[in-house]
């Protein structure tokens, strides 16, 4: 058994210790956990990190899970009771939902600043808010969310002044999230035959290794390594954490992001990334008290379940290995398919670009000058889209796609999409065109208009992928699709007298996902190329440095200036 603790180097996010102000929620411990390598990685190099696996628990009452150790092997409950510690030994333990009922109604309200589709944006939303002199919190109820900071806005008087205020300065899609609530989810859970009600819980094995259960409908049933904590969040539910040292978060990271039968050197530069990654983004779910989560939104990550020894020995290769840019961690963002192009960050997202970011023509064979030959107009778009061989993608089944949305579909998802965000022209009845206006020199579009019977709506970068069904990417292009109605007698109407009309749109276009960064299935070829992982990297990340992890390297630079240690 070892003893790994955070090393004092290690960014903590800003909310860690922020958030423990607001919401008197205490995290964090010493973990003890058996590594799954032969010799350790000193803890410098192997830092304990927090991953939300199960992240709202408690959303539907009949909500229930199963905690058990390994054949053999103990699991150690640690909680408190009237302020004393406590602990349990068993075997295993059942956590379930009751329903508390609350005295009097309680209003629970909150004002949503904005609302996005990624991290990325909000992060750059909430700046921009701070900015302006209204202090933000980063959240997660559902899709990513700024609010204003409830300790400063923490009455109602003060919160609809805000919203008022705003709104007459413009920020027309500022609202008022408010619920009336007349009870509340309490976790409890059943050891030894017996019922306990704690809002915390910290759950150990004797072994290191914890299974999990999930009964229901999606059933699930995975083993984690290091420590488990059950613990309220801000959205009235609990989140099951894992604590865990980065090495062995790998494990559970790699073998689902790249695919077991990748080529090694492709596996590699995943797991380089995947920590350099991981590392960077810890200040993502500050509000709650944890650092990631374990679904898209951060890396896909199923514990010890899926291992596979091509996936550990590229993690024993690369142990402790970073991808930096100025002695900061680089931001190691990846996608399945890029389309042929990679995106700089601003094509994508708002905020600030990454120098080593940067569209990236994905082929060995220079079938393209991206410099020369930008690919911001339509023609360049169809005449790029057009090749369909000589990437290293093109083997793949969504290198190229079309697929159909007629309007009646996208003025379905519109309509939900406004709906979401209370926004003022929610009660539109109809779509009648698209037109994308802007588009980025690696051909992501930048803004598509909407005309609707209320008017233009305007979606931006990723928001479009978030809101239309059809396009796997921004990278596409729009051909019109027609109709000719037909008579109302029956009859066939003549050619001149009823002229085609639209009815949808094909998007045509290449990629799956955002873009930015690597491509995993270009990095197969690559790395059935021969290409050492350091090569693959670079060509993806161009002057960015390979380096192991020391208190020497920034985790994460606010852009401010602030640090990010």
């Amino acid at each position: 058994m070892v003893t790994l603790s955070p090393p004092r180097f290690q960014f903590r996010p800003l909310g860690n210790r922020r958030s423990r102000r607001w919401l008197g929620v205490v995290g964090g411990m010493a973990i003890a956990l058996t590594t799954w390598a032969a010799a350790p990685a000193p803890a410098a190099q192997n830092p304990v990190i927090q991953v939300g696996i199960v992240q709202r628990f408690g959303e539907n009452l009949q909500d229930r899970m199963i905690l058990e150790a390994l054949s053999g092997e103990q699991l150690t409950l640690s909680f408190e009771t009237n302020g004393q510690p406590q602990t349990v030994t068993t075997t295993r333990v059942v956590l379930g939902i009751a329903p508390e009922p609350l005295p009097e109604a309680t209003l629970g309200e909150r004002v949503v600043l904005s609302n996005h589709r990624s991290f990325e944006t909000a992060e750059h939303s909430a700046q921009q808010w701070r900015d302006r002199g209204i202090e933000p919190e980063i959240a997660q109820p559902g899709s990513w969310e700024v609010w204003a900071n409830r300790e400063t806005y923490n009455t109602p008087l003060v919160r609809r002044l805000l919203v008022d205020n705003l709104k007459a300065q413009g920020f027309n899609e500022v609202f008022l999230d408010s619920r009336v609530l007349g009870q509340i989810p309490k976790v409890y859970f059943e050891a030894n035959g017996y019922r306990y009600q704690r809002d915390s819980l910290d759950i150990r094995a004797s072994d290191g290794r914890v299974r999990v259960v999930q009964t229901g409908d999606d059933a699930v049933t995975r083993v984690y390594g290091g420590t488990l904590r059950v613990q309220p969040n801000t959205y009235g539910t609990y989140t099951l954490v894992n604590s865990v040292p980065i090495e062995t978060y790998l494990r559970g990271v790699v073998p689902h992001e790249i695919g077991p039968s990748a080529p090694v050197p492709a596996i590699q530069a995943q797991t380089v990334l995947a920590r350099t990654y991981a590392l960077r983004n810890l200040r993502r779910f500050a509000i709650d008290d944890y650092e990631l989560c374990a679904d898209t939104q951060c890396q896909v990550y199923r514990g010890l379940s899926g291992t596979v020894p091509v996936a550990d020995q590229a993690i024993t290769a690369t142990q402790g290995q970073v991808l930096t840019y100025e002695n900061e961690l680089a931001d190691t963002l990846y996608s399945s398919t890029t389309g042929g192009v990679t995106a700089a960050f601003s094509d994508v997202w708002d905020g600030p670009d990454r120098p080593y970011l940067r569209p990236v023509v994905d082929s060995v064979y220079g079938l393209w000058d991206i410099s020369q030959y930008p690919l911001n107009s339509e023609e360049s778009v169809r005449r790029f889209i057009a090749i369909d061989e000589g990437f290293n993608e093109d083997t793949w089944r969504l290198f190229r796609w079309r697929n159909a949305g007629t309007l009646a579909e996208i003025t379905q998802d519109l309509k939900g999409y406004l709906s979401k965000r209370q926004h003022p022209m929610a009660g539109l009845t109809e779509v009648r065109s698209l037109q994308v206006t802007e588009r980025a020199n690696s051909g992501r579009v930048q803004t598509i208009d909407i005309e609707t019977d209320l008017g233009v709506v305007q979606l931006k970068k990723d928001e479009i992928v978030r809101v239309l069904t059809p396009p796997r990417s921004l990278l596409f292009y729009l051909e019109p699709m027609y109709e000719t109605p037909s008579a109302t007698d029956g009859s066939a109407p003549a050619p001149s007298a009823t002229p085609p009309q639209l009815v949808g749109y094909q998007f045509v276009g290449g990629g799956w996902g955002h873009g930015v960064g690597m491509s995993q299935t270009g990095s197969y070829r690559l790395g059935e190329l021969g290409w050492a992982y350091p090569r693959i990297l670079q060509f993806y990340y161009p002057g960015t440095t390979l380096q192991p992890i020391s208190d020497q390297l920034t985790f994460w630079r606010e852009p401010s200036g602030g640090g990010g240690k």
